[in-house]
């Protein structure tokens, strides 16, 4: 089961207005404990939710499924996570950031990855795909909303970092994941949801779906940081139904 949230819904007030998951953006800690308990009953068969504290990093951790509780703020320090047990959910928070979510075909594993350029470069979606025992090529890949192209501008330097991160293959499709600002010399409009299926695909996945929702053109259905800095943040989970 794969979950993405808006930011309707929720008791969080302006400007983290309303259904804000994060912790750490100076929203009220009442009004996001709620939100979360209010998400865990929402979806069907969800028992706990791995919240993380993402750092950019390419740190993959394993879902504490040990801790048997329904409790809305247990968090380990990565960007990925990972689990085979039932009712227990991979989450991750983005406001523009890429959710990508990854199950195997047969059902019995899933993960979920947070993956800013930072961690997209760095190759938190290649750690989070070595961490299954499914084969790449038995896997299946979605990337919930974040930052659309038009949206991101990056500099020379971080196009420059991915072509040189590349394989020969890939170049002509990294190169074309940036399109020039005609108003800013060496500043570039960067498709973060077209570099990530260019890595999955070198990783072996074949079927990678979603990346077509801009979180910052959509303003009253998503939280976007480069549109507002002082906002909330989506959750974007995935979970075995239990049975």
């Amino acid at each position: 089961m794969v979950v993405a949230t808006t930011r309707a819904g929720g008791t969080s007030v302006a400007p983290f207005d309303s259904f804000n998951m994060a912790l750490h953006v100076g929203d009220s800690e009442r009004a996001v404990l709620s939100n979360r308990q209010q998400l865990l009953t929402l979806c069907p068969g969800l028992e706990r939710i791995q919240w993380l504290e993402q750092i950019h990093g390419i740190e993959v951790v394993t879902a504490f499924a040990a801790a048997a509780t329904s409790t809305p703020t247990v968090t380990a320090i990565a960007d990925a996570c990972y689990t085979q047990a039932p009712g227990l959910a991979c989450a991750v928070m983005t406001a523009d950031c890429l959710p990508v979510v990854f199950c195997d075909r047969a059902g019995r594993e899933v993960a979920a990855a947070h993956a800013g350029w930072r961690g997209l470069l760095n190759g938190v979606l290649e750690a989070t795909v070595a961490r299954f025992g499914a084969a790449p090529e038995q896997l299946l890949a979605w990337i919930g909303p974040a930052i659309g192209q038009r949206h991101f501008e990056v500099g020379a330097q971080v196009r420059r970092a991915f072509l040189d991160a590349a394989c020969a293959a890939d170049q002509d499709d990294t190169r074309s994941a940036f399109s020039p600002n005609p108003l800013r010399d060496g500043h570039y409009f960067a498709d973060l949801a077209t570099l990530a299926r260019i890595r999955l695909r070198t990783a072996g996945l074949s079927q990678c779906y979603g990346g077509e929702l801009c979180n910052f053109q959509h303003e009253a259905q998503f939280f976007s940081y480069r549109r507002q800095p002082e906002t909330g943040r989506m959750a974007t989970l995935i979970y075995r139904l239990p049975g």
